[in-house]
């Protein structure tokens, strides 16, 4: 049930992206006058699942979920139609149009994948507003159990009060994201203020690693369940640890830490129980544990407990266009800088490029619209600057060769587009194929 609920957020997010994008090159199109001859969600190659002319325009589904594309008349695109590139040119044909409305008609599928961004985080954040941990009510730090954010210079305990230059007044999901690609990390240790500087290679280290957060907050030692075999039966559901052998274990990693210093010994536990402190005595057995199985905790159950204080704001439907302007604006920023990681051989980043596979895995295995929403307006922001690259397979390729006939005033010939354009596919292919081997070493090697 999990694989079908992934793959149809997959498979919906994917179809939005796809048809939202060729509905960019369509709208302009047919708004000047140009013909277009199909239009796909997926690739058709050799037969198509379903498909219908509606006037000039041929709608389909492909099988081939790897994509999407419009076939406009007059086009060098990757049809590679070079019989109807010999004829003479006709009124309804795009090579007739004027290099403004080419540029348009090419630019339309970009221009709807970060519009489209953007109307997501305007529409979240009036529907879900943030919900977030204020960086001044977090007195005892964060978690830090990442090894490589360990060597780095990180500990537990560290607050995390600005990042390359720009101070963090929250604790939320995008901390994380911002760590990533940090070049510098200003923390407070023991009231003492201290830079870290980030390895350079710092994505390739963690790519050595079994997935997990760099920095969260830190839990408190709630039971969740007492095993059939756990000695400790003076323990009993959401029971929560405060002290151990008289030792403070506010949080859960004080605890393991004091467990481990006392295996196979019987300690004094000091508990909250339906709001009345007590002791009971508890085991450690020989590996550190308490045979127990800890309760997992949402932020209102840790407010509940008076370890945090979460705040939540609200936004009213106007306020909601700035707010969520900021965040795609942000979004945009940061997925800017992960290009610019990929392409600096010193990170190693570009051996993290996934494919479909990778795509796929960011869903999560429950359905949840909120995620769904957010991981699809990341994905239009993705799908829309990848589109820009001036590679001439692309919309990029095909705006830079327009903007220098624009600025010269001379088009390039017929035959140069389409080299350009081979050369562009087979470019582009090998990105795909770079990409998508990556997803099978990693699904072979487990990493």
């Amino acid at each position: 049930m999990d694989i079908v609920i992934k793959l149809s957020q997959f498979l919906l997010s994917l179809s939005l992206l796809i048809i939202l994008h060729e509905l960019g090159h369509f709208i302009p199109a047919k708004a000047f006058k140009t013909r277009v001859e199909k239009f796909y969600l997926f690739f058709d190659v050799k037969f198509s699942l379903w498909k219908k002319k509606i006037g000039e325009t041929q709608y389909g589904i492909g099988w081939l979920p790897l994509g999407g594309y419009v076939k406009i008349s007059g086009m060098i695109d990757e049809s590679m139609d070079k019989e109807q590139m010999a004829l003479p040119s006709q009124p309804w044909e795009f090579r007739s149009k004027p290099a403004w409305q080419r540029l348009i008609i090419m630019l339309g599928g970009v221009t709807v994948n970060f519009i489209l961004a953007f109307v997501i985080y305007i529409g979240m954040t009036f529907v879900y507003g943030d919900m977030f941990i204020a960086t001044n009510d977090l007195k005892d730090g964060l978690l830090i159990e990442n090894p490589v954010m360990q060597k780095a210079g990180f500990q537990t305990g560290d607050k995390i009060v600005a990042i390359d230059g720009q101070k963090v007044l929250k604790f939320d999901n995008q901390m994380n994201a911002q760590i990533l690609m940090a070049k510098q990390v200003l923390i407070e240790r023991n009231g003492v203020q201290q830079t870290i500087t980030m390895p350079v290679d710092f994505v390739d280290q963690l790519s050595k690693l079994e997935k997990g957060p760099l920095a969260t907050i830190r839990m408190p030692f709630v039971v969740g369940t007492v095993s059939e075999e756990s000695k400790n039966k003076t323990l009993q559901p959401k029971d929560v640890v405060l002290r151990l052998n008289e030792e403070p274990a506010k949080y859960l990693d004080q605890a393991k830490a004091i467990l481990e210093k006392n295996k196979n010994k019987l300690i004094v536990a000091g508990i909250l129980r339906n709001d009345k402190e007590m002791q009971v005595p508890v085991q450690v057995d020989g590996d550190g544990k308490l045979g127990v199985q800890l309760a997992a905790l949402d932020l209102a159950s840790l407010e509940k407990l008076g370890y945090y204080k979460v705040s939540k704001q609200e936004f009213g439907f106007l306020e909601s266009f700035s707010v969520g302007i900021q965040k795609g604006a942000d979004q945009l920023v940061g997925y800017g800088k992960q290009l610019k990681m990929i392409f600096n051989p010193e990170t190693k980043a570009y051996k993290q490029v996934g494919g479909f596979a990778a795509i796929f895995n960011i869903f999560p295995s429950t359905w949840s619209w909120e995620v769904f929403w957010n991981i699809t307006a990341l994905l239009s922001i993705m799908l829309g600057v990848m589109n820009l690259l001036p590679i001439p397979a692309l919309d990029g390729g095909h705006v830079m060769f327009l903007l220098y006939e624009i600025i010269s005033g001379k088009k390039p010939s017929d035959k140069f587009l389409e080299n350009a354009q081979m050369v562009g596919f087979v470019l582009l292919i090998t990105l795909l194929l770079f990409a998508n081997g990556n997803d099978i070493y990693k699904a072979i090697v487990g990493k």
